[in-house]
């Protein structure tokens, strides 16, 4: 294909299904994902809020905590809007520029929670392990450094990705079978050869969530050693309360994007319907959950709350 006619031809807009077979119940399925962003946005900005106006809350845990709560509006945002104004008003069109864009703060931000998620674990192992060197190792300017150099790993490693996705010409249907740009799915659509965008991706995702998972298991490792060497069971069971919620919203994050990439990868026989709503459940759930986790398991969290309101 001529330069001029893979430019002209990738700047057609995308078209999104929704939900593949199902698109005569869109109005009912948007309910649960109208529900749980707007639980999204006031769940996440009360913590934010909270912290923000809770001195007691100025400490790095709060401030990760926080940063996963910016992590999970801008999350939510680049996807549940569009997704509605497919399943509400049938506006399955998606501008070329708007599909990547998307498609890049996905990715982006998944990279940069995993990234938040391994901060906080090395938080937790310094204060319980080395409590007392934790205010000089986790100072206030370091955490805001983790969480920019977390940001910056997120966009260093996605630009190269969507600059091969986007060089790639699209000539083939312009219909996507999703609810937002999965990249998968726009990948399929190419019609020339995506190894290479395929390699890369695979290898950053490999490498990217593969570290994290180990230095997150070798954390929390050393932290259980410590925990039972704890000569009360009282301090151990409130150790453990502490981590508790860490944990919880990282099986959230990691089991739940392992599942839907799995299944995008591997269908196992199972309808598109459903691993399309695997992945939607996936995008919209878990920054939904994480306010509520924090809140139920975080004393401190749910004083600030409870104090703001």
């Amino acid at each position: 294909m001529s330069t001029s006619n893979q430019s002209n031809t990738n700047s057609l807009p995308f078209l999104l299904t929704g939900i593949p077979d199902l698109e005569a119940l869109h109005v009912w399925i948007s309910i649960p994902f109208c529900f749980t962003y707007i639980m999204t946005l006031l769940g996440n900005s009360m913590v934010l809020l909270a912290v923000r106006l809770d001195k007691r809350l100025h400490e790095p845990m709060y401030y990760f905590i926080s940063m996963l709560a910016v992590i999970d509006l801008i999350f939510s945002t680049a996807v549940v809007p569009k997704m509605l104004a497919v399943f509400w008003l049938d506006s399955r069109e998606i501008g070329f520029e708007a599909c990547f864009i998307q498609m890049f703060f996905i990715h982006t931000f998944t990279a940069v929670e995993s990234g938040v998620l391994l901060a906080m674990s090395f938080d937790r192992y310094t204060a319980i392990c080395n409590p007392l060197r934790y205010t000089t190792i986790l100072t206030s300017s370091k955490t805001i450094q983790i969480g920019l150099l977390s940001l910056a790993r997120g966009v260093g490693v996605m630009i190269p990705l969507m600059c091969l996705l986007t060089s790639l010409p699209y000539c083939k249907t312009r219909v996507i079978p999703h609810s937002y740009c999965e990249h998968m799915a726009v990948v399929e659509l190419a019609c020339a050869d995506p190894s290479v965008s395929d390699l890369y991706s695979l290898t950053v995702a490999t490498l990217l969530v593969g570290t994290d998972s180990v230095f997150i298991t070798f954390s929390y490792g050393m932290i259980l050693r410590s925990v039972i060497r704890l000569p009360s069971q009282e301090a151990r069971l409130k150790t453990l309360r502490t981590c508790g919620s860490h944990i919880s919203v990282i099986l959230v994050f990691y089991v739940g994007g392992l599942l839907s990439m799995y299944l995008q990868m591997f269908p196992f026989g199972l309808a598109p319907h459903v691993q399309v709503l695997v992945a939607d459940f996936y995008l919209t759930v878990p920054p939904m959950l994480n306010p509520l986790i924090y809140g139920m398991k975080m004393k401190q969290i749910q004083e600030g709350i409870f104090k703001l309101l």
